[in-house]
């Protein structure tokens, strides 16, 4: 009888651990974009123009965005301009009209983007491609999350945290693809991080998930060859402002 008392308790263990797990399926989470743009000019070498800058701005742009979601859709964008922010490089300053719309269930997207003079309808997949999962977590927002790794543009390392407690698979700007929610976000070519910090938990609105977009329609590869055509004369420059442009 001791015997059976033991087994029935080691057995009803993982039962209540499975049923306290709670799993989020709606909600707003807050972003927290950080760039290092003092390391993202040190490229320019010995112009004196950057040299002066770094003098002169902030090392660190701290932005914060806004991830609202269900199980359907996510949208991503700006929730207000930062005024701390000295930003070096032309273009570099987020827009409070880009946004990000994901349909989680078909993985594709919707995205309105400033680019320098130009407004841009861009309708592709969501980053979604070679994902590689590893063992490493850590704690981002409350949640644990597990390490996942993969490429952007051939060769530019892209590292993100998600948590399956919130198994809706998209996350900040266009990556998703993953079996749970993206809480942090690195490039480190880029030197760029997005880190959540809060999630609150309500119903989006119908406004929010279905704003309405402009500009020109294009897709990602065609912008990217757009891009490159602009930024062929900038060098280094032109190669990380085409990264980002990807994003």
């Amino acid at each position: 009888m001791k015997y059976l008392s033991s087994l029935f308790f080691i057995l009803f263990i993982p039962f209540c651990i499975s049923a306290q797990t709670q799993f989020i399926y709606k909600g707003r989470i807050e972003f927290e974009k950080k760039i290092n743009q003092q390391k993202l000019i040190e490229d320019g070498g010995d112009n004196i123009w950057y040299q002066e800058m770094m003098k002169l701005m902030p090392k660190f742009t701290t932005d914060h965005f806004e991830l609202v979601f269900n199980n359907k859709q996510s949208s991503y964008r700006l929730t207000k301009e930062n005024p701390d922010n000295k930003y070096i490089l032309m273009g570099s300053k987020p827009s409070e009209t880009d946004v990000v719309l994901t349909d989680v269930q078909t993985g594709m997207i919707n995205s309105q983007k400033d680019i320098f003079e130009n407004t841009y309808l861009i309708k592709d997949s969501v980053h979604n491609t070679n994902w590689k999962i590893l063992m490493e977590t850590r704690e981002i927002a409350g949640f644990e999350c597990r390490k996942a790794v993969t490429k952007i543009c051939d060769s530019v390392y892209v590292v993100a945290f998600y948590t399956d407690q919130i198994p809706v698979s998209t996350g900040p700007e266009s990556f998703g693809g993953l079996p749970g929610m993206i809480l942090g976000l690195a490039i480190p070519r880029l030197y760029t991080t997005w880190f959540a910090s809060k999630l609150e938990l309500l119903e989006p609105a119908n406004d929010q998930l279905n704003p309405t977009l402009k500009g020109t329609k294009i897709n990602r590869r065609q912008l990217l060859n757009e891009i490159k055509k602009g930024m062929k004369d900038w060098g280094k420059e032109g190669e990380k402002r085409i990264w980002q442009s990807q994003l």
